[in-house]
């Protein structure tokens, strides 16, 4: 688990990775991206000890990422399922997803995220404004800005 070392940083990323950034936090997303899931079909489909995909649950649950709906079976009562803000995690999974496959998947993409179209979605990040990739840029201070915030 990471430890809270970030109270001298205000910053939005340190936030982030406190909150998702733990091993197994980002996968257990990714799975539930596809649709809800009993407690034993994520442990199974991901490896995971049962006692570290339980608190990363938990954490996620708490944090309003991820949502618990308790059902009516005596062998796994509860389902998994993903809230509004752990759908928009999406970027991040694609985004890591990209560089991944063009850093660490020598063989090609292990596997290629098809949109509801029907094609590949692809991993396009690009400025709001022109529409190009942002591959260089500047930090200024934004309305949350305080001398704990790192610009440089």
């Amino acid at each position: 688990m990471l430890k809270n070392d970030y109270e001298n940083q205000n910053c939005s990323v340190a936030r982030a990775l406190e909150s998702v950034g733990e091993r197994w936090s980002l996968l257990i997303v990714r799975q539930l991206l596809r649709r809800p899931y009993r407690f034993a079909e994520l442990q199974k489909l991901l490896g995971v000890a049962k006692n570290i995909l339980a608190a990363r649950l938990d954490k996620l649950v708490a944090l309003g990422i991820v949502e618990k709906r308790p059902l009516d079976d005596a062998r796994d009562w509860n389902e998994y399922s993903l809230t509004r803000k752990g759908y928009d995690l999406t970027p991040v999974i694609t985004a890591l997803m990209a560089w991944g496959d063009k850093y660490e998947a020598p063989n090609g993409p292990p596997t290629i995220f098809i949109h509801e179209c029907g094609h590949d979605a692809g991993h396009k990040v690009v400025c709001q404004h022109c529409g190009e990739p942002p591959r260089r840029g500047r930090l200024v201070a934004g309305p949350g800005a305080d001398e704990r915030t790192p610009l440089s």
